[in-house]
């Protein structure tokens, strides 16, 4: 670390937080397509899933060439292990993008508080300048006590210099003065309370140092039930078997997921995929996938299926988050080669 601190100095950093399908990554992508072009960007996104598909989706969008460079942490809450699966993504994101904006992205699960504690610790100190921490919330989960009762929702709010009110345009008359005053409920300070529809962000919402701090807020440490092993996060990495694909699950947080990796030789029909997608009932899906047609990315909550044409990825992807596991999903998703 100090190699890269000699070389690096105050990056304006910002957490852009909330929970599972409220919209964070596309609020990242709306933001890099706001990037100035003689900046350089660095995102740190986390995955709750083993396999890894936020990175696809991102660099499918935003190539290296456009100064643009992503990391993954994925396999649960990066802040697992004293923060060593993080600290290690961090450090060399950080030695290679030579970032002039770091924006990190914990799962929609994870605990923003702990990672605050990491990215403020001493061998950050000089590195990085901790700006705005921006939660995604979606107004309507309010009236749903899985949510109020979640601590980890709880948290993303708590911490939150701002809370964005994101998909607006599904809100009843009542939910934005319900988010105004939840939020105000939680906050230790006066937090700033915004509203938007598909994470349509302005840069200027980045800007200025946070009020959080990771000793000035009460909050307990969660011991996590998901595999902390760091060994465990190479799953991205790993060789594919002979039969071409490999699948990994984890759990923790009241949720589990599943996940496939592809090789890239396998071709998937397009509308068979549509077709299995619209049919998973899910709290989030992703995947990024090689068909007949293209490369499509694909984004699943309970609202909607979004699908969108990427320039490139090595391989195809699928990370499922749900409250249940559908033993049919391999053999559903395999009909669709």
């Amino acid at each position: 670390m100090t190699e890269i601190a000699s070389r690096i100095e105050a990056v304006p950093t910002n957490i852009i937080t909330g929970f599972l399908g409220v919209g964070k990554t596309s609020a990242i992508l709306h933001l890099l397509k706001s990037k100035p072009d003689n900046e350089r960007w660095a995102v740190l996104v986390n995955e709750f899933g083993e396999v890894g598909v936020d990175g696809s989706l991102f660099q499918g969008q935003h190539p290296e060439d456009g100064n643009v460079f992503i990391r993954e942490v994925p396999g649960g809450c990066m802040c697992c292990v004293a923060g060593l699966p993080m600290q290690v993504a961090l450090n060399q994101l950080l030695a290679r993008a030579k970032p002039d904006r770091l924006l990190i992205e914990p799962t929609g699960i994870g605990h923003p508080v702990e990672v605050l504690e990491v990215l403020t610790a001493e061998h950050y100190t000089d590195t990085l300048a901790i700006e705005k921490i921006i939660t995604l919330v979606d107004a309507r989960n309010l009236a749903d006590t899985r949510y109020l009762e979640h601590a980890t929702f709880n948290q993303q709010i708590a911490i939150a210099d701002i809370v964005v009110g994101n998909k607006q345009d599904l809100y009843q008359p009542d939910d934005r003065l319900e988010l105004q005053r939840y939020a105000a409920s939680l906050s230790q300070s006066e937090v700033e309370v915004i509203f938007t529809e598909q994470g349509r962000l302005s840069l200027n919402i980045l800007e200025g140092a946070t009020s959080a701090s990771a000793g000035c807020r009460d909050h307990d440490h969660h011991h996590h039930n998901h595999s902390p092993d760091v060994a465990q996060r190479s799953l991205i990495d790993l060789p594919l078997p002979e039969s071409g694909y490999l699948k990994a699950a984890n759990h923790g947080e009241g949720f589990h997921s599943i996940g496939w990796r592809f090789d890239s030789a396998k071709i998937f029909n397009r509308q068979a995929l549509f077709l299995f997608l619209s049919g998973v009932v899910a709290e989030r899906v992703k995947a990024v996938f090689i068909t007949e047609s293209g490369i499509f990315g694909y984004n699943l909550t309970p609202d909607a299926l979004t699908e969108i044409e990427l320039d490139d990825c090595l391989e195809s992807r699928i990370d499922i988050i749900a409250s249940e596991i559908c033993d049919q999903w391999e053999t559903q998703l395999l009909a669709c080669l």
